[in-house]
């Protein structure tokens, strides 16, 4: 799994999707298109939508730092393979969470909706998070998308 940093949360993602990790670069704004995605970025002469999973997260916005990155994953979409940049404050590092430690998250005390995540796993102390991201992105294609699991 990579871990990344964003709104002062850890979370991940399965390594295997991971393309590619980039600076920050020059976005260009997409008029009308859902606030989640609305940019895209050049990724070696590709037109790559730009995700900020801070929107569906709830999460405030903020300018990027020196630590700021892109994250380019690669992930299935309507049956097709498909690049998103995802927005991150950092990356932390490539490392193993077990499946063991993982939990689904609680029905109450979250802030988060429950949908937009496939598990919560302890490691260190600490909570990191497992976006759903075929369930968040399957929002903005118009298609519904079964919850994943943890592998």
């Amino acid at each position: 799994m990579l871990t990344f940093g964003l709104g002062g949360e850890t979370f991940a993602l399965e390594a295997g999707i991971v393309r590619e990790i980039l600076d920050v670069m020059p976005l260009t704004q997409v008029p009308g298109a859902d606030e989640m995605a609305a940019a895209v970025i050049n990724f070696r002469g590709r037109i790559v939508p730009h995700a900020d999973l801070r929107v569906s997260f709830g999460m405030d916005r903020h300018s990027t730092t020196a630590d700021s990155r892109i994250i380019v994953i690669e992930l299935e979409l309507d049956g097709n393979p498909t690049l998103i940049g995802l927005a991150a404050d950092r990356v932390n590092e490539v490392t193993v969470l077990h499946a063991l430690d993982a939990e689904e998250p609680p029905v109450i005390g979250i802030r988060w909706p429950r949908e937009h995540i496939r598990c919560l796993v302890r490691r260190e102390g600490d909570v990191v998070v497992l976006p759903d991201l075929p369930h968040l992105f399957a929002r903005l294609t118009g298609n519904s998308a079964e919850p994943a699991t943890l592998h």
